[in-house]
Order: C-alpha cells, then sequence, then structure tokens
C-alpha cells in the first residue's frame, strides 16, 4: 500500500465491533478545499483509487490535486493514472492474452531472467463463456450435446487455460457452462469492497469484453479495453486515461404498462447516440434512476457500447445492497460495503442539482415505447408498430442509406428450398433469446416464460425450420424459470435451454440447414434474425442473414411465432390459434403484475451460494475430464493450430529500436466507408474453406468439419492474421463497383503498382516482402464493436503502419497505439471522397521524424498516379505521453516486457 497521502488513511465503523482504515475523500476535500462532494460519482471513486495509489511515482500527489479540481466543462489534457482492483477476461480475448503472458515468460528465460517476474499483480478472472455453438436445438438434450461438442472442439484451448491456472498465482478460471463473464461479474466475482492490510477500497476493474460495463449497473467503476491495455493492467501499469466529461443522464417518470427494460435501453442508446458520448462516462441520477431495479439498471449498464460512453454507472443505494443480499453475498461483505460507501458519502443516488455535470440529458420514462433495433446497427431504434414498414422501405433502399438494394417487387417473392420449406425476404430464421444484454434481468425473461404460457394455451406454434434457442447467462436463470414453472412453455416453443454462453450474440448461432443456406444465396433472399442480444452488425449473426434485430426476449418468442418481421403486431395477429382464431400480441402480453407476482423466485441467496459454490468445488466432469494439461512455469508450445507462440516478441532487445521515422512510399491496403466494425476487421463466426484462413488449415491437415470459429483460433496468429479483413460482408472501395452500382463484399484488394485483385492478406504478404508499408483509410466511427484486440494485432501483423480515418470508436483507437500503429483523424471536411483517394496513390507521413507529442498534427503526403502531389493535415490521435512511450517502444507489451526485466 502507498503512504498516508495528504494525510487521508482515515478509521471508519462497520459494525460496533468493527472497523477499518480508508483512503477518506471527506478528509482530501477538508486537506484540498476543493468542493469534492460536487464531483460527479463515478470521478470521486476513480480519485480514490489515485489517492490511494500515490507511490510519487506512476501516481503522484499532482495527479490527485488535477483530478480532485475536476472540472465539467475543462480543456481534458490532464492523464488519469487509474490502477484497477482487478481485470476480468472472457476466453475468446483471454486466452490471446495468456499466450502473450506465456511468450513473455519465455523471453524471460531466454534473457536469464526469472519467468515468475512475469506475473499478474491484481486477481484476474476468466470466464469461459464464448466457445459454445448452438448446434442442436428444439431436442431434448441440446443442452448436453452442444457441451460436449464445445469440448471436443476446444480442448487445446482448455489446456492451455488450465496450464495457465497451475502457472500463475493470481489466474482463475470459470469452467464453461456457469454463464456469461456479465452475469458472473454481476453475481458472483463483484465483492463490492475489497481489502488489503486492513484497508478497504471499493471494486474496480477492466475487462476484455465491451460490455464489462453491465457491472456499472451495481456502482462497479469498470470497462471494457481491449486484451492488449487488460495486460498492461494486469502487469501493474495503471489503465492511463484523459480526464472525462460526464454527461448526467436525469431519469424523470416510470415506464408504462407493457414496456420492457430492453425497450427503455434501445431508447437511451439511440438517445445518446444522438448525443455523442463517445469516450465520457454517462451516469444517471434522478427519481427515475432511483426507481429502477438492479437489474434494469444493469441492462443500461451493459448497452454502453452501443450508446458510445466509457460507462453508464449508477450509484450504489439501498437497490444495491438488496441485490447484494438476493445474490448470496454474506452479512460481513455487505456490512462493510454499505459501511464504506456511506463513510465516503457515496451511498445514494444524486438528486437534481446535486452533481456539477458536463452536461445533462433528460429522459422521461413514461414516453418509452415497445422497440426493436436494426437491422444493421444497435441504435436504429424502430418502435414496433413500424417494423413492417422500415423493413419494406429498407428493402429498396441503397447500401449507402442503410438498405438492401432490392426491387420492391421482390418483397413478396416466395421461394421453395429443396426439402419442401417456403421462405422469403423478412423470414424470421433465427429467433434467439441469448446473453448478454437481458440476461441479468429477471423480469424480461420471466415475461418471455409468460407469454410462452399464453402463445401455447392459446394454440400458438413456431414453425420447425425457424432455429430457435434459449442461452441463459447463468443457471440461476433456469432455476426461477422452472421454479415459476415457465420452462416447459418455452420449451414448446422450441426455446428450450441450448447453452450458457455467449451464443448467437456473437456469431456462435451455428448454421442454418443447407438447404435454407442454398435457397438464401441462389435468391438473394434478406432474411431475418431476431434476437435478444446487444450487436446485429452485418454478417455477425450469420453470413447468409442480412437482417438481424434486437429485441426484448418476449419479442423474440413473438416474433418466432409471427415467423416473419413483415407481419405488423400491432395491427395484424401473431398467428391462428386453437380452431383457426385469429390471436393478436395483446392477448398474450405478460402484464406487469403477472411478473410481478413471480419476481420472488428470482433473487434467492441460496441459490445463487449453491449454484457458485460448483466453480471450484464441483466444475463439471467435462472440465475435469480434461488431461495432458503442461505444467511449469514456462509453456512448452506444442504443435496445434489453436495455440501457437505470438510472433510480437521476435527480435525482442531490452533497448528499443530507434524512435519514430516518417512513413515513405506507402500503399493503401483498403480504403472503406463509414461504421467499419471490428467485426469486419476481426470477424468472429464461421471460416470459409475458400477464405486464406480456411486454406490455411486445410493445409495444415484440419478438415472443415473441426475448423469451429475464429473466436476460438484467436490463440493462433496464423489464423488470425489470415482473418483480419477477411469479413464476406465488408466493402473495399478500391475494388470497382458492380454494374448496378453496388460494391463487391469480402476481403479483397487491388495490389500496386500491378493492378491484379487479390486477398487482402496475399497482398499485404506481397508488400511486407517487397518492404512496402501499408496504410488503411476509413469514414466515420472506425473500430465500433467488440474490443477486439486481434483487430489491431491482425493489422500489425498485416504490415499496416497506419490507419487514418474520420473518427475512431475509443477501444479501438488505443489498441492500435498499444500496437505500435498510427490511428490518424482528417480533419474539418477532409475524408477519402473529398480528398479522391482511390488507393492507386503512393503516401508519405510527415512531421514524426524527431520526436512526437499527443494530437499533434502531421502532414499526409498523396502521390497521385499522374505525378501531381497533395499535402493534407492529419491529427496523429496517441492522445496521452504514456502512448507516446508505447509508441516508441514498438507497443505496449514490449514496454511492459521491458520495465519488468529491468526490475
Amino acid at each position: 500500500m502507498s503512504r498516508n497521502t495528504l494525510n487521508t488513511l482515515k478509521e471508519f465503523k462497520i459494525s460496533d465491533s468493527k472497523k477499518g482504515k480508508f483512503y477518506s475523500l471527506p478528509a482530501l476535500e477538508k486537506k484540498l478545499g476543493v468542493n469534492i462532494s460536487r464531483l460527479p460519482v463515478s470521478i470521486r471513486i476513480v480519485l480514490e483509487s489515485v489517492l490511494r495509489n500515490c507511490d510519487g511515482k506512476k501516481v503522484t500527489e499532482e495527479h490527485v490535486r488535477q483530478l480532485a479540481n475536476w472540472g465539467p466543462t475543462a480543456a481534458r489534457v490532464d492523464e488519469i493514472p487509474f490502477v484497477v482492483a482487478r481485470v476480468v477476461l472472457q476466453d475468446f480475448t483471454g486466452v490471446p492474452l495468456l499466450a502473450d503472458l506465456a511468450a513473455m515468460r519465455n523471453v524471460a528465460s531466454k534473457l536469464g531472467k526469472k519467468p515468475k517476474n512475469i506475473e499478474p499483480l491484481v486477481p484476474v478472472d476468466l470466464v469461459v463463456d464464448h466457445s459454445v455453438q448452438i448446434d442442436h436445438f428444439r431436442e431434448k438434450k441440446a443442452l448436453d450435446l452442444n457441451m460436449k461438442l464445445e469440448f471436443q472442439r476446444n480442448n487445446e484451448r482448455y489446456q492451455f487455460m488450465k496450464w495457465g491456472m497451475q502457472a500463475f498465482d493470481t489466474f482463475g478460471v470459470v469452467p464453461p457452462g456457469f454463464g456469461i463473464v456479465h452475469q458472473v461479474n454481476l453475481e458472483y466475482l463483484a465483492r463490492g469492497v475489497h481489502k488489503k492490510q486492513d484497508v478497504y477500497y471499493p471494486d474496480t476493474l477492466v475487462g476484455t469484453d465491451s460490455h464489462t460495463t453491465m457491472i456499472n449497473g451495481i456502482g462497479v467503476v469498470g470497462w471494457g479495453v481491449g486484451g492488449i491495455e487488460a495486460e498492461a493492467g494486469m502487469l501493474g501499469q495503471p489503465v492511463y486515461f484523459l480526464t472525462p466529461d460526464v454527461v448526467g443522464v436525469n431519469l424523470t417518470g416510470a415506464l408504462r404498462e407493457g414496456v420492457t427494460a430492453t425497450d427503455l435501453v434501445l431508447t437511451i442508446t439511440e438517445l445518446l447516440r444522438k448525443q455523442k458520448v463517445v469516450g465520457k462516462f454517462v451516469e444517471f441520477f434522478g427519481e427515475g434512476t432511483e426507481s429502477l431495479t438492479l437489474t434494469d439498471r444493469a441492462t443500461i449498464g451493459n448497452m454502453a457500447p452501443e450508446y458510445g460512453a466509457t460507462m453508464g454507472f449508477f450509484p450504489v443505494d439501498e437497490a444495491t445492497i438488496d441485490y447484494f443480499k438476493g445474490t448470496g453475498r454474506t452479512k460481513a461483505e455487505i456490512d462493510a460495503f454499505e459501511a464504506y460507501f456511506k463513510a465516503q458519502k457515496l451511498f445514494g443516488v444524486p438528486k437534481v442539482g446535486d452533481i456539477d455535470y458536463s452536461t445533462v440529458v433528460e429522459l422521461d420514462l413514461g414516453t418509452v415505447a415497445p422497440s426493436l433495433a436494426g437491422p444493421k446497427r444497435p441504435q436504429d431504434r424502430i418502435e414496433i408498430g413500424n417494423v413492417k414498414s422500415t423493413f419494406a422501405d429498407l428493402f429498396s433502399k441503397p447500401v449507402s442509406e442503410n438498405g438492401f438494394n432490392k426491387k420492391a417487387e421482390d418483397l413478396e417473392a416466395q421461394y421453395e428450398t429443396t426439402n419442401g420449406v417456403k421462405v422469403k425476404s423478412g423470414d424470421v430464421l433465427i429467433a434467439a433469446i441469448t446473453s448478454c444484454t437481458n440476461t441479468s434481468n429477471p423480469s424480461v425473461l420471466l415475461a418471455a416464460g409468460l407469454l410462452a404460457k399464453k402463445a401455447v394455451e392459446a394454440g400458438l406454434k413456431v414453425a420447425p425450420h425457424i432455429k430457435t434457442s434459449l442461452a441463459p447467462g447463468s443457471r440461476v436463470v433456469t432455476k426461477y424459470l422452472e421454479a415459476a414453472g415457465l420452462l416447459p412453455y418455452l420449451e414448446k416453443l422450441g426455446f428450450g435451454v441450448t447453452a450458457y454462453g455467449c451464443t448467437t450474440c456473437i456469431g456462435n448461432a451455428g448454421d442454418l440447414t443447407p438447404e435454407l443456406n442454398e435457397a438464401i444465396v441462389q435468391h438473394d433472399i434478406v432474411a431475418s434474425a431476431v434476437l435478444s442480444g446487444n450487436r446485429n452488425f452485418e454478417a455477425r449473426i450469420h453470413p447468409n442473414i442480412r437482417s438481424n434485430f434486437l429485441a426484448s426476449p418476449p419479442l423474440v418468442v413473438a416474433y418466432a411465432i409471427a415467423g416473419n418481421v413483415t407481419r405488423d403486431l400491432m395491427t395484424e395477429p401473431v398467428g391462428k390459434g386453437k380452431g383457426g382464431k385469429d390471436i393478436y400480441l395483446g392477448d398474450i402480453w405478460p402484464t406487469s403484475a403477472e411478473i410481478s407476482k413471480l419476481m420472488k423466485f428470482a433473487l434467492n441467496g441460496k441459490t445463487f451460494k449453491d449454484n457458485y459454490a460448483d466453480v471450484k468445488g464441483a466444475p463439471g466432469k467435462l472440465w475435469e475430464q480434461i488431461k495432458g494439461v503442461a505444467a511449469g512455469e514456462v509453456y512448452n508450445w506444442p504443435a496445434s493450430t489453436y495455440i501457437a507462440e505470438p510472433p510480437f516478441f521476435n527480435d525482442f532487445e531490452m533497448e528499443p529500436k530507434a524512435a519514430a521515422t516518417g512513413i515513405a512510399g506507402a500503399r493503401a491496403l483498403g480504403v472503406f466507408g463509414d461504421s467499419i466494425t471490428t467485426d469486419h476487421i476481426s470477424p468472429a463466426g464461421s471460416i470459409k474453406e475458400t477464405s486464406p484462413a480456411g486454406k490455411w488449415l486445410l493445409e495444415n491437415g484440419v478438415l472443415k468439419a473441426d475448423f469451429n470459429s475464429y473466436g476460438s483460433r484467436r490463440g493462433n496468429h496464423e489464423v488470425m492474421m489470415r482473418g483480419t479483413f477477411a469479413n464476406v460482408r465488408i466493402k473495399n472501395l478500391m475494388i470497382p463497383a458492380k454494374d448496378d452500382g453496388s460494391r463487391v463484399e469480402g476481403g479483397l484488394t487491388v495490389h500496386q503498382p500491378s493492378g491484379e485483385q487479390m486477398s487482402i492478406y496475399d497482398a499485404a504478404m506481397k508488400y511486407v516482402n517487397d518492404g512496402v508499408p501499408t496504410m488503411v483509410f476509413a469514414g466515420e466511427e472506425y473500430g465500433t464493436g467488440s474490443s477486439r484486440d486481434w483487430a489491431a494485432k491482425g493489422t500489425q501483423l498485416l504490415g499496416v503502419k497506419a490507419v487514418i480515418a474520420r473518427s475512431f470508436e475509443r477501444i479501438h483507437r488505443s489498441n492500435l497505439v498499444g500496437m505500435g500503429v498510427l490511428p490518424l483523424q482528417f480533419l474539418g471536411d477532409d475524408s477519402v471522397q473529398s480528398l479522391n483517394i482511390t488507393g492507386d496513390e503512393s503516401y508519405d507521413l510527415k512531421g514524426i521524424e524527431n520526436d512526437i507529442k499527443p494530437q499533434q498534427t502531421v502532414t499526409l503526403v498523396i502521390n497521385r498516379a499522374d505525378g501531381t502531389q497533395q499535402e493534407v493535415t492529419v491529427l496523429l490521435r496517441i492522445d496521452t505521453p504514456i502512448e507516446v512511450d508505447y509508441y516508441k517502444h514498438g507497443g505496449i507489451l514490449p514496454f511492459v516486457l521491458r520495465q519488468l526485466l529491468a526490475a
């Protein structure tokens, strides 16, 4: 622990017989004479960490004073060193991170240093939740069969995780089958407060999943970072970020009858996207906030990446304490938690006027209406009565206007598959009650069960060709659906429990039947998926399903019954019931009183305690049966197409190579439009045989049936660099448009100066072999989506030196810097279009030859094919002084490794 900075180490009373020590913010307020109690709650929790970890080196007294003097509208130039209490990982991002740590130990060993010096300095928990796929569904043993397949496919990865558990002292694993990382975090891993050497401090964290923000619902400051940044945090680096703006959201009123938490979160996502909250903290306050259940708050927190904020934060109050009691935390933990937050004057939801926010946004909960979002982005909310007309409108609109570029008359065209299933555009082919957003929320899951009960009793059914699934975020969900007597009705409609994991939402929907795939491709059908997740980007859910809608769990069931998004559920029947009677949505929609009556089954402390006791006590036979686990401190890297020693430390030396130089004679690897997501850059989901990654797997003796997904193979750079920019829906503007004006899709580019079309991977390797640097150009919101570090790692391994875009999403920008790739931003109205960048030019970058400063301007020189030159000023998006250091060292990983080995 640090010294007693500014004499703020004080005592607080936990109970009549127990006291604890804490770094007191009220004492700091008196010492500095600054009105800390008017700071946003989230800023105060970060301030406590800065104060407690003040060591005069990485964290100084000046940092404490700067943050204590946070001004709501001040210029954002101060860099905060934030030391988190713990780190949480999911397996897709966690495995490559573990591979990096293992590779660091190899370097230490080669240099004659102690491998044990490479060790997480804070507790790290990896929750295995991203590996299960929906192969089996609508059958009694679907859950068991899907888990068996998961273990067969991922045995090598799980062996590696088990090696990590024995090699590192502070690395724990929650095995498959318990639930998704966010819900396990909320229900089990988050303890409220931590204690070290008699000093209590609040739970804070970063996680390698963008939706780590679900934890904001219980007053925990935490957000998603790339694995690259998380790794540095694990190894003793503070998480550095610029002092943020804090947007206060004043919720008033109450939700109307029939409106769900999902409808609320889709409304907030649309509202806050328009407010441009990217890179800002969002903090909820006011009477409407106070009235929300804890699980509703967690649902809103979860969607922070979709509205673009760093966090969607809710302060601790009585609802938080009730949730801790209901989820089986001990009395001692809860007493310490409540006493700590009261001693810090951080307990309770602020009222209007209590806090100085950068800006305030108002939302009357009474204005929220039942909604879906889609068909391509989570912020595109549609009220349920407008879904039919919106789909019809987008059907014939050009792709540039979010449409599907089809002829309007094709909307009603019906086709028959070779096995007799009739299918047309708008048909729902996947209906999934899936993790992530709603997974912690009993109100919407019980609503889905009640709607299913009423639908079954009315005689409604779901067509057998629709791929239905229920993948709860926790085994506890199954317990309360069983206790409430609702699971049998969900099963009758095809929504039996198929998995506990991040299934459909991350592209693990499993495949459609060959007959459906054939019909969709042959007739260019715009089929639909309806899911209760939070992401619906192109090709994410399934490569052949182009129209994807986010909806509440009860609406997922309703649309599965209706079978098509072109049915207006506000005016048309959902389907025909017993005796051919028309059944409308209003006939089967549950009332809030009916939901409320069953809520007693949802929060049962004993159920939670018993469930999570199994993590260490009885993790499951499949996990226990994993054999052949390597032992020792240093990994031996057996031959595997899943796990390979990463190349990021090849030729590592204790002294970094020469400082940054300019870039000369670069070529464009890709020129892209707006909203290029990390799904486009580093795809999850299935691997095509004809893709560079598929060809490599076949060459290495892997059968098509054993390809598994990109996500599961993130521990092997050979697969992942071949998958970078290989998404089937990505459109490289360097490829000439088709005759009808539409764009060619898939990971292709034009190699220069040969003019030859080839895969982006093949062109990148040609450039690398020829010593030619490359750049990527793009529009707005480059890198939105999941916090995939491979989107940056793959970019670096393809030889890309700079990415120049109109704007960047927060995590991907920092990941690029973390991998030694320059993020640069066009200024003013400059863009690919206005500068007429076509990709046949060569490019130089001037202004970084000697030294670089955060957010300086540099010059991009465009050398055109006709011999003319154009100079353009662009902004260097290396935002903070520490990022300058990372870049000079070739990235964050070599920087941290040099520090550890020098110590």
